[in-house]
């Protein structure tokens, strides 16, 4: 799974320039910018020239699960280190394949022009005046080579993996001024890099520890926040972000396979229109099969690599369709269930574009017993972005929404329950 990195670079440049050609005479008004980026993508470049290396290789890339074999006997040590699990979505294994597979990499490292790391500090570094060489710590974590403690790079797992600390970026707070950004005639400063899943958390002001925030993209992510690092089996510990006001850490569930099985789903069932007639099928009284989701890998609370898809028990196409999205519905109750150790659960939040199906949503409340409130602008990133470069006011304007009370679903609790003994039984035989 792979990028071209200048097409990003151009990408963020365009919206940049959209932004402020749609504010007209208001774009004398911007006084701040700033940059939120998939956290475990990475790419190797010239700090010299800026000439991109690799490809940026996506979170999703799963190229080096077998090489990450090796390290098994040192999976605890590495989770409590890092916070992660032992997995090739996270970037260690990525750099490591570009050290050993790309010769231009190689020779750069050679000749101590090697710069390499998460995509954030890539962009930040072609995009901001002065070329800073810098990584936030939500986008450093998701390395595998940083630790939670110290919040810097961890010794003992750069020597693991073999990356050299020579070649990675400077360790900063999320908050701090990383350098300017220039739009034609505009000079902006950028004063907040962090990653999406983490500046979603912000969306709607200071998160409630009480209130799992679940943001449904190509990738469902569950997250709590935590007043100081805590390991829950299955479940990531994580850093949003460090500044002036200390530390936010949290507890995530991730679900690698929600809009990506969808995706997948309307190939393989050649159904075009699944997405956009999910919610129909949705509303109606069927008997759907069950999906045993392994699109991008089962992450949390399981973590199998390779586990294979598979639909059981008979249906037509669209209901094959709602057993892929009741999957999402399934995972996600896992890994809620698993946050509740560390204080009951109040509500959820959802936000991104899978929440804009309302039977998902209200299949979600159903299964976990939580109210859920999904607001009308879901595009919580950008959000919580803002939020955090308005230095985090305690007055954010409030937007509208929709609730959904649980109700009992006697029907759909039977199916989480018999998903959930065909899971353990493949799960068993792996």
């Amino acid at each position: 799974m792979e990028q071209h990195p200048q097409t990003v670079v151009e990408s963020l440049r365009d919206a940049a320039r959209a932004a402020i050609e749609a504010l007209g005479p208001r774009a004398a008004d911007i006084v701040a910018a700033g940059l939120a980026t998939q956290r475990s993508s990475i790419v190797c470049w010239d700090r010299d020239t800026g000439e991109a290396l690799s490809p940026v290789i996506s979170w999703q890339d799963r190229r080096a699960h077998a090489w990450l074999g090796q390290f098994a006997t040192q999976a605890d040590v590495i989770e409590q280190r890092s916070g992660l699990r032992l997995s090739a979505h996270y970037g260690a294994s990525k750099l490591r394949w570009c050290l050993e597979n790309l010769e231009a990499v190689r020779v750069a490292h050679e000749q101590k022009r090697l710069a390499m790391g998460p995509l954030a500090t890539y962009l930040a570094f072609q995009l901001l005046d002065n070329h800073p060489l810098v990584v936030d710590p939500s986008n450093a974590q998701r390395t595998l080579l940083w630790n939670l403690e110290s919040r810097d790079w961890d010794a003992f797992l750069l020597d693991l993996f073999d990356v050299p600390r020579a070649v990675l970026p400077t360790c900063v707070s999320t908050r701090r001024q990383f350098g300017d950004l220039r739009i034609g005639e505009h000079t902006i400063p950028t004063t907040v890099v962090i990653g999406d899943q983490a500046a979603a958390l912000f969306a709607f002001g200071a998160p409630a520890p009480e209130v799992a925030y679940i943001n449904l993209g190509t990738g469902a992510f569950a997250q709590r926040t935590l007043p100081a690092p805590q390991h829950v089996d299955g479940l990531l510990t994580g850093i949003a972000s460090q500044d002036e006001n200390g530390q936010t850490y949290t507890l995530e569930g991730t679900v690698n396979g929600a809009g990506a099985a969808l995706a997948w789903a309307a190939q393989a069932l050649t159904l075009p229109d699944l997405e956009a007639r999910l919610s129909e099928w949705l509303s109606r009284t069927s008997e759907p099969p069950l999906f045993l989701n392994g699109i991008g890998g089962l992450g949390a609370p399981y973590w199998i690599a390779d586990l294979a898809s598979q639909f059981i028990g008979e249906g037509e196409l669209w209901q094959k369709a709602i057993a892929v999205a009741e999957s999402i519905v399934f995972l996600l109750a896992e890994n809620l269930n698993r946050m509740q150790g560390s204080g009951p659960l109040q509500s959820l939040v959802l936000t991104g574009g899978l929440a804009q199906c309302d039977g998902l949503c209200q299949r979600l409340a159903d299964l976990t017993g939580l109210p859920a409130w999904r607001p009308q602008e879901h595009e919580a990133t950008a959000r919580g972005l803002a939020w955090l470069l308005a230095e985090r006011p305690s007055s954010w304007p409030e937007i509208e929404g929709r609730s959904f009370l649980p109700v009992p679903n006697a029907k759909l609790s039977e199916r989480y329950r018999r998903w959930r003994l065909a899971l353990h039984r493949m799960l068993e035989q792996t």
